[in-house]
């Protein structure tokens, strides 16, 4: 008998009128008119089931922290990074736990059950580090919360970053991070690669930089990254995020880097609603997206997955912890409008970046965890377009967070009725 059998799903790819069958927390059968029993049945009436969200670049150390100690007036990524400096001091591993687990609850509830955190290690205390730990093994029966050991102040700018950030992975935290134009000069930050890529490669860990977050077109660390990610044999283990100074670049240039990211199996991470924000900050008109070259990226066959990056914190006072919002920008910023592109940043949401993180069991295949969402929509298109409600969210086969449909009453004059904004698709 099944533990879950949930009726009539659509799923991502276009196939549809299928059922799953669900035992002991995996996907156990995939097929239309499922004849089986089951301890409790679930009608998907053909909406949209899909793999959970996963968001590949987060900050959680910071998040629901805007106005602490004061709101960034100008908006810009640097006076973001001076407010977390002055934050820094006053912070207490009991607020940051807290603040941590609220946007666990959101994230859950929107279905996003994976996420990457970068958690800064310039902090001598490792507060943060300590506290994210701690809330990992909290969230551990519900989210896959990955740490990436980030050393804001830049590794060689910092005085005990390396020794710091030495002590964060012997802690427990499994991804290496860094921020190499962000160190004094361009000869430190390709250093700062090559010492950060060989201590990931001596330790059998991934990597993930804050990488090229300028809109300097000479800011090329990228480069510099595909080549010890080659040189040390680390293809599918290295992730260059941000990489803003693309939009920048050089078309000839761009041609040369594209082929060496795909040789060295280097992923790409875009963060488009704060990529949109505080880039192009000293242009005037015309002013730059600040986006990296999403659809090149991809038709060159690097994988591209995008992040939320940051939810009311010094850089960002918005951000809900959905997915979708950032999959609806990041289409509109990379002008991806095609049937396929529209796809593609649904996958950059869902499949791309559960890959880039290793994530074991994620999708919706016989052998599969069963973590699934349930949307209120019938395609991935209709998903994005409608910032979709999650009507029902899965861990393990069982369901953890629901919402009723979004539904609108009306009540206009000889049109009295409701709408779903799902209007019948041609035929």
């Amino acid at each position: 008998m099944l533990d879950l059998l949930i009726r009539n799903c659509t799923l991502a790819d276009g196939r549809n009128r299928l059922d799953i069958g669900i035992q002991d927390g995996r996907i156990v059968a995939l097929e239309a008119n499922l004849q089986a029993d089951a301890g409790q049945t679930m009608d998907a009436a053909g909406q949209l089931v899909t793999a959970p969200f996963v968001d590949a670049h987060f900050h959680m150390d910071s998040t629901l922290s805007y106005g602490l100690p004061r709101v960034n007036q100008s908006g810009t990524l640097l006076e973001g990074i001076a407010l977390w400096g002055e934050l820094k001091p006053a912070l207490a591993q009991e607020a940051l736990v807290e603040r941590a687990l609220a946007y666990c609850d959101w994230a859950v509830a929107r279905g996003l059950l994976a996420i990457r955190s970068h958690v800064d290690i310039c902090d001598d205390r490792l507060l943060a580090v300590e506290a994210l730990l701690h809330v990992k093994e909290k969230v551990r029966p519900y989210l896959d919360l990955q740490l990436v050991a980030f050393p804001q102040d830049g590794l060689l700018r910092s005085p005990n970053a390396m020794s710091n950030l030495l002590r964060a992975l012997d802690m427990g935290v499994e991804v290496v991070g860094g921020i190499p134009h962000f160190e004094r000069t361009m000869a430190d930050g390709a250093e700062s690669v090559r010492l950060l890529c060989e201590l990931a490669c001596a330790r059998g860990l991934m990597v993930d930089m804050h990488c090229d977050e300028t809109d300097d077109p000479l800011s090329r660390h990228i480069e510099t990254l595909a080549f010890h990610a080659q040189r040390l044999g680390m293809q599918g283990r290295v992730t260059g995020s941000h990489l803003t100074s693309m939009h920048s670049m050089d078309n000839y240039y761009v041609s040369k880097l594209l082929p060496l990211m795909r040789e060295a199996g280097v992923a790409a991470i875009a963060n488009p609603l704060i990529n949109i924000t505080l880039q192009g900050r000293h242009d005037s008109y015309p002013r730059r997206r600040g986006m990296t070259r999403v659809p090149e990226l991809l038709a060159a066959g690097v994988p591209v997955a995008f992040g939320h990056d940051c939810v009311m914190d010094p850089w960002y006072g918005l951000g809900s912890g959905d997915m979708l919002e950032v999959a609806h920008m990041g289409l509109h910023v990379a002008q991806m409008t095609g049937q396929e592109a529209m796809r593609q940043c649904f996958a950059a949401v869902t499949s791309t970046p559960a890959a880039i993180l290793g994530l074991e069991g994620h999708g919706v295949a016989p052998g599969c965890r069963a973590d699934l969402v349930l949307l209120q929509a019938r395609d991935p298109v209709e998903a994005i377009r409608l910032r979709a409600t999650r009507l029902a969210v899965l861990r393990g086969g069982r369901l953890i967070a629901s919402s009723p449909p979004a539904v609108a009453r009306l009540d206009l004059p000889g049109r009295p009725g409701a709408t779903s904004f799902q209007p019948e698709r041609p035929r």
